[in-house]
């Protein structure tokens, strides 16, 4: 196992097209920040890096729906995305970006060395070119229908009703999303990496030098070198990107993959080329946190990417598995002076309500908008999502266990707990911890118990086991809340003060180590925690102590950590979603394509006419028919309809409705049906009746 004297952790690039949600929270970015906040409180030197991913087809595509040009789109959501992280506590270093000028130049620089090396294949190849817009179309250009599902809307890469990965040749029908024409095949010049020539160091590199990879990494990078590596277009014609760095390129760009994980190593120096820059400054190009300078002793970025003693850790997503465990890999294979990732946690995908979330459907919970709803309740989304983290397969997010948690674990045995030990030290002692007198076996197991925590918290953290922290950690909580419910220190203050002394003191001493354990989960309530024992900066290896506060160490007010969410406020945000789902299959809703046409004369043997309900049951043994009496304005006649299903009997007896009288009698179930009422389907599938607005003569004509 090789010395480790820093870290570099890294957080998949955003796409810069749209705002982050809580599936990419709790996928890459929750679980570094507790990481990189544990490294911190262990003293560890570490950088913690990030940025917008701003190049690529689908920022051009937002750009052209939204009238405006690409940068101004990578602006916008740069800013959001960069707040909303900020806002979570998200404690990068640097957040930087890769329209940035050293991203530019880091990226050239690096495609340029592997070019010089003689490392790139050149081909030339047939491409999907739009004559009318006289631009060749990358694969988000182009839409077709998909030879697997039939569905008519999939793109050149992908289709998005099934999933399957394809190429552009592969659609059926395809056209250009600029013109609305069908591509022509045209001649283009591209470079690729040969993935294949490097095949066996990366078989060495995973299969063998890192079989104790998270499953799902291992698994999908295995699979990935079975099927035996290809060479990859690292070029495309484009006009929004960063410019390929050789003579005669004109109109070509780094494609965005080869582009965006460079991003990891601009950001790193961005960083140290700032020096000595007032870091409490908020700059156009990053976010830095205010209050303090990077952890690291390294006097440049290049030892943070470039030494072997550096330990690097991505933090990812699954669909980014192969990117960053395989591609980026094999470039820096190539350039030859990089070290390559010592651990990629990938997380699984978090679902919402059961559904995939979906940014396009906007079945989502974004981050920027939690806010608005839940003002200063960061840490309770950062504790429920670090609780059902999808560390090893897809997980759902409900509203429901959001409420559950903040309420029964949040509100109920943390909060508890320290409210009622602060509450009580200020009652009978005026704030001040008291001195510890003699011990009782229960206390010696208490304490023991609670020296136990630090280093079990801590081993999950390292193995990227989070949620088995969190568990560890809200189990200390749950220690401290039953130390004082079985030692009852209300009741024995009447008889024995000494006692409550020790107990109190035992129980602050719990609450510090809490207010120090907890700050990779829940920072903002932490600092909160820590504000009120009045407890100063203590680092995670002081932890376990019973001595972290002093005998007469005064005490801050206490206010309360967490309060209780009200089944009022979840019930909002279901309906929002809900709202979201109908009006997502009101969009979503295929029309029905026009009939063959008939002539006049055909349509004018339709006898349609205004009659009015006067009776209706249920059909025995049936769930879809209605018995129903109709008063046409010519008679009374027994019609049976499907609508059971959308009408209760006694709801519609009075209603009028459009009726096809010259119908031929048709038995169903036994009974004649004398004509048919007509409907109409709205986008929910639910029926309504196609009836006058205004009350009318039973027996009046719809023409």
């Amino acid at each position: 196992m090789k010395e480790i004297k820093r870290y570099t952790v890294t957080s998949a690039l955003p796409y810069t097209n749209g705002p982050v949600h809580i599936g990419h929270l709790a996928g890459a970015y929750l679980p570094a920040d507790i990481y990189v906040r544990y490294l911190r409180a262990k003293g560890k030197d570490v950088v913690f890096v990030c940025g917008s991913d701003e190049h690529g087809v689908p920022i051009t595509i937002k750009a052209k729906a939204e009238g405006v040009t690409p940068q101004q789109v990578v602006d916008k959501y740069h800013k959001i995305i960069g707040d909303s992280f900020r806002d979570f506590g998200i404690s990068f270093d640097i957040y930087h970006r890769t329209s940035s000028k050293t991203q530019h130049e880091t990226a050239s620089e690096i495609f340029k060395t592997i070019y010089d090396k003689g490392k790139f294949i050149e081909e030339t190849s047939e491409q999907y070119f739009d004559e009318k817009a006289q631009q060749f179309l990358a694969d988000r250009y182009i839409t077709g229908t998909c030879p697997k599902c039939g569905y008519d809307k999939a793109y050149g890469d992908q289709c998005e009703n099934c999933g399957s990965t394809l190429n552009a040749t592969d659609l059926i029908n395809p056209k250009s999303t600029l013109s609305g024409e069908q591509p022509i095949m045209k001649s283009t010049k591209h470079w690729y990496l040969p993935l294949d020539q490097y095949q066996t160091q990366l078989e060495k590199y995973i299969l063998e030098d890192h079989k104790d990879w998270k499953t799902n990494v291992f698994g999908q990078c295995k699979s990935w070198l079975h099927q035996g590596l290809q060479p990859r277009a690292v070029t495309r014609d484009l006009e929004w990107g960063i410019p390929v760095p050789i003579p005669g390129t004109d109109g070509k760009v780094l494609y965005v993959w080869f582009d965006a994980p460079i991003g990891y190593i601009s950001a790193t120096k961005e960083l140290f080329g700032l020096k000595d820059a007032a870091w409490s400054d908020k700059h156009d190009e990053y976010y830095l946190k205010a209050d303090r300078k990077p952890q690291t002793s390294a006097a440049s970025w290049e030892e943070h990417w470039k030494s072997k003693d550096t330990q690097l850790v991505h933090f990812i997503g699954k669909d980014n598995i192969v990117f960053h465990c395989i591609i980026f890999p094999a470039m820096l294979m190539a350039e030859g002076s990089y070290i390559w990732a010592d651990e990629v946690p990938a997380n699984e995908f978090l679902n919402l309500e059961s559904n995939k979330i979906s940014t396009s459907r906007n079945w989502a919970v974004w981050l920027n908008d939690y806010l608005v709803d839940f003002k200063d309740k960061q840490d309770v989304l950062r504790y429920v999502l670090c609780a059902t983290a999808p560390e090893t397969k897809d997980n759902d997010f409900t509203w429901k266990d959001f409420q559950s948690r903040n309420n029964s674990e949040l509100v109920a045995i943390f909060g508890n707990f320290i409210n009622r030990v602060v509450v009580l030290s200020h009652k009978y002692f005026e704030g001040k911890v008291m001195p510890m007198g003699a011990m009782t076996d229960f206390d010696k197991e208490v304490i023991a118990e609670l020296q136990s925590y630090p280093a079990k918290i801590g081993a999950s953290i390292e193995n990227y086991r989070f949620r088995e922290a969190l568990q560890e950690f809200m189990s200390l909580a749950r220690l401290g809340n039953k130390y004082l419910a079985d030692t009852e220190p209300w009741k024995l203050i009447k008889t024995d003060e000494e006692r409550v002394k020790t107990i109190l003191n035992i129980g602050l001493q719990i609450a510090a180590n809490l207010a120090v354990l907890a700050e990779p989960f829940i920072p903002f309530s932490a600092k909160k925690l820590a504000s009120m024992l009045n407890l100063d900066n203590v680092s995670w290896d002081e932890t376990g102590s019973i001595d972290l506060l002093k005998a007469g160490h005064q005490l801050n007010e206490g206010v309360l950590l967490f309060d209780k969410i009200e089944d009022d406020v979840i019930e909002l945000q279901i309906k929002k979603l809900m709202d979201t789902k109908e009006a997502n299959e009101v969009a979503n809703k295929v029309t029905v394509p026009a009939k063959e046409n008939i002539t006049f004369d055909e349509f004018s043997k339709m006898d349609i006419r205004v009659g009015t309900i006067i009776s209706a049951e249920k059909v025995a043994k049936t769930k879809k028919l209605l018995k129903l009496t109709v008063d046409t304005g010519i008679d009374q006649r027994t019609v049976v309809s499907g609508i059971a299903e959308y009408f209760d009997p006694e709801s519609i007896i009075g209603q009028q409705v459009s009726i096809l009288v010259n119908l031929a009698p048709r038995e169903i179930k036994g009974i004649e049906s004398q004509g048919m009422i007509l409907m109409a389907e709205d986008a929910d599938g639910k029926l309504r009746f196609t009836a006058p607005t205004a009350k009318v003569k039973n027996g009046s004509e719809i023409r």
